[in-house]
């Protein structure tokens, strides 16, 4: 698609007609009107599929239509007539696919066969599956006689319970914790931050407490593109009365007002839900700053109804008997300063009084945010001072209430559950000892950034990506990616081409794996595989479409097939019983990890699915002191280390697009932020724009604002005005991701700080 871009404010709500027309648009641009809406009706429902996209809640009572926009717009995506056949890649160099755009690579349709790169013809070519896993095989068996933690096993969100789990123990057979997934680029800070406070990697929430509660909170989480499906929940707690206090910096039409599509009144008059009951953009990098500000309002109030005789704004009992660590925490914020905290934050008190008396007001409040939150250098300590808003009002532990981590992809949750780890200590690694035999790993493997690190250093020489884009997805990317190309070994198991494809190691190899929604026929029958959402409730998924090819094999196959390739011969391990009846995967499964999975086979037909133990849900503090515990608090600054001096420095976030998700990219527009037929802009305060002497479309470089001795550009980006605020930026993913050095991450989780980046901007001169 060409670049051709104009812009214009999008002023309607989320969902309504615009939701239909674009779900309507994208069936019938990938060529499936009727074959996708059958899918559709299926969609996140008892007997058929969970959504590829988002890992929002799936009610036991669902909706006629269960789906939102952009999980039509996967589901089409996945469900596509368009196909890369073999003389697809007979026609078009790697060199040559490499100047593709992304949304042009993904757009061409499904892979269809096995490939292999050929390096004198610079091109990918089909080979049989037993060639796949032979030359897999015969690479890994090399690898493994020198250095076994030379490889790295990635896993993104997509796979089941059942392929996640036969993954890891592929990769601690081979001889490594080396697991490095998608969280570790998203929720890390999450899964980091919680337990030290409450107990538990995972959220306190359930879909029935929206039912309950009498405020919620919104940090950092974009719903409307991100989870729409949520907007059922919010809209109905609006209809109660219920208020909505939201902290983002960009206004979202999704967190502002919504038509619900399904209903009649809603699409055929001007009705609409205002969503947020109050607003506050706070700067990129200054929620902190706001829930300091919010914390240190409730207890200037809480002092005063003490001094008064009045009933605490505070939840004193609670406090007492629960949690440990509030006298420092409360000594800490009251020494805060106001100025220091308004500057941090870019909110004004009055405002974050005023969310403070909202809260106070509250009986049972849920705290809800995203990579808003968790994608900052003090991303560990903003969820734990959620947490520390949370556990002030007793709001963990009871109906209604609690904190709610709104996860991206739609099994990113549950593939850590089942194994999915590169920390020894998180994984049952006895009760696989014990079970298949073997003595398994007990060093830490790498992360995300650590799988960089040891790619830039040469320590890393073969890469297996179980989906994903991982490439495209890190920060560094153009800096890494001539170092991805000295690896030894590339193989990728995934649906549809993408750049990560194209950057590629000596040996690469291409595996398409059946998608979630095609019917999965094997030698027992059509199976079903489980998925775990956000919220912690574990749900089955039954293929509903035949597959794009008959060439394709399912993603437990295809692990099996370079387990067996690769590995000494282990009896105890049935991988060819596992590929041919998924269930007796689970029975492993409820072996290795009886307390959430016991009776799983069972358990996995009941309507709703069936939740994973949540012992904050009854207070019940798996902490090292056995209590909820305050942490989190104290610098204030996005950034410590990072010098960001002088009036030309801005805070860059990135973004995803209305037609986006992850870095799949459905269309070059963005509805809801008014912008049409390209990606490369850069929205900004227009005070800001006017102070830099620059004006609306003027074409500008932005280099990184970190000295590191790394030079870090991205190139023609187009200023546009928008509503964010001063000192900010916004710039989409991942075209912005070369700006993030590889060293800009959370301090304690290692995910990419990728929603404050320092920057700078500079004009482009005009060729002559």
């Amino acid at each position: 698609m060409e670049d051709t871009p104009h812009f214009e404010p999008y002023t309607d709500s989320a969902g309504g007609w615009g939701s239909l027309k674009a779900v309507t648009s994208h069936l019938i641009r990938e060529r499936i009107p009727i074959v996708g809406v059958q899918a559709l009706m299926k969609q996140n429902k008892p007997g058929g599929f969970g959504c590829v996209s988002c890992a929002w809640a799936k009610p036991e009572h669902p909706h006629p239509a269960e789906f939102c926009e952009n999980g039509a717009k996967a589901t089409a995506w996945e469900l596509t007539a368009k196909r890369l056949p073999a003389e697809f890649f007979l026609k078009h160099s790697v060199t040559e696919l490499l100047t593709w755009s992304d949304h042009a690579l993904e757009e061409g349709g499904r892979l269809t066969v096995p490939m292999r790169w050929d390096a004198g013809r610079d091109r990918y070519i089909e080979v049989t599956w037993e060639e796949a896993f032979a030359g897999i095989g015969s690479e890994l068996k090399a690898l493994h006689a020198q250095e076994p933690a030379s490889v790295v096993f990635y896993a993104s969100g997509r796979a089941s319970l059942e392929s996640s789990y036969m993954y890891q123990l592929l990769a601690r057979l081979y001889g490594n914790n080396n697991l490095p997934d998608s969280s570790n680029m998203c929720h890390e800070s999450t899964s980091v931050a919680l337990p030290e406070t409450i107990g538990t990697p995972v959220g306190t929430v359930r879909l029935e407490d929206f039912d309950h509660c009498d405020a919620i909170f919104i940090f950092g989480q974009n719903t409307g593109v991100s989870s729409p499906r949520m907007l059922h929940q919010l809209q109905d707690a609006r209809k109660r009365g219920v208020p909505i206090v939201t902290f983002n910096p960009l206004r979202e039409r999704g967190l502002e007002e919504f038509v619900n599509p399904q209903s009649p009144t809603e699409m055929l008059t001007p009705a609409h839900t205002r969503i947020s009951t109050q607003y506050l953009q706070v700067k990129n990098g200054g929620d902190l700053g706001a829930l300091t500000g919010m914390c240190k309002a409730l207890l200037a109030a809480d002092d005063k109804a003490r001094d008064e005789g009045r009933s605490r704004v505070l939840d004193m009992a609670f406090i007492a008997e629960h949690t440990e660590g509030f006298d420092g925490f409360a000594a800490s914020v009251r020494k805060t300063p106001w100025a220091e905290i308004e500057r941090e934050s870019g909110l004004a008190r009055a405002q974050l009084e005023a969310a403070a008396t909202t809260f106070a007001n509250a009986k049972a409040v849920i705290g809800i945010y995203g990579m808003g939150l968790t994608q900052h250098r003090k991303g560990v300590e903003n969820v734990q001072m959620v947490c520390n808003l949370l556990l002030l009002g007793g709001h963990i532990g009871k109906l209604g209430a609690g904190i709610c981590p709104v996860r991206g992809h739609s099994n990113v949750q549950g593939q850590r559950t089942v194994g999915i780890t590169e920390k020894p200590e998180l994984a049952p690694l006895d009760k696989l000892a014990a079970l298949y035999g073997f003595e398994p790993p007990h060093e830490k493997g790498l992360n995300t950034v650590e799988t960089c690190e040891g790619v830039l250093a040469g320590r890393v020489r073969a890469f297996i990506g179980f989906g994903g884009n991982f490439v495209r997805a890190v920060p560094d990317s153009e800096r890494l990616e001539p170092a991805w190309r000295e690896l030894q070994l590339t193989v990728h198991i995934a649906t549809k081409l993408n750049r990560s494809h194209l950057v590629h190691g000596k040996a690469s190899y291409l595996l398409p794996c059946k998608g979630r929604i095609e019917i999965d026929r094997q030698a027992s029958g059509e199976q079903t595989v489980a998925l775990e959402d956000s919220t912690g409730v574990m749900h089955a998924s039954r293929g509903v479409a035949e597959p794009a090819a008959a060439s394709l094999l399912s993603e437990p196959a295809i692990v099996a097939g370079i387990a067996k390739a690769s590995l000494p011969q282990n009896t105890k391990v049935p991988w060819d019983a596992w590929v041919a009846d998924y269930a007796l995967v689970r029975e492993h499964i409820a072996q290795v990890f009886p307390e959430t999975f016991h009776d799983f086979n069972s358990r996995l037909a009941a309507p709703g699915g069936f939740p994973r133990p949540a012992p904050a849900r009854q207070r019940v503090w798996k902490t090292k002191n056995g209590k909820a515990n305050f942490k989190g608090y104290g610098n204030l600054r996005a950034d410590p280390d990072t010098p960001e001096t002088g009036p030309d420095v801005l805070r860059l976030m990135t973004l995803r697009s209305d037609d986006q998700f992850n870095t799949t990219i459905y269309s070059l527009d963005d509805r809801f932020r008014g912008v049409y037929g390209t990606r490369r802009v850069l929205l900004m305060n227009r005070d800001d724009i006017e102070r830099l002497g620059l004006t609306e479309g003027t074409q500008v470089d932005v280099s990184s604002a970190v000295d590191d001795g790394h030079a870090r550009t991205v190139h023609a980006m187009r200023v546009t005005g928008y509503d964010i605020p001063l000192g900010c930026v916004a710039g989409y993913y991942p075209e912005c991701n070369p700006l993030i050095p590889l060293s800009h991450y959370a301090e304690r989780s290692k995910v990419p700080a990728a929603k404050a980046i320092p920057v700078r901007l500079h004009p482009r001169v005009p060729s002559s």
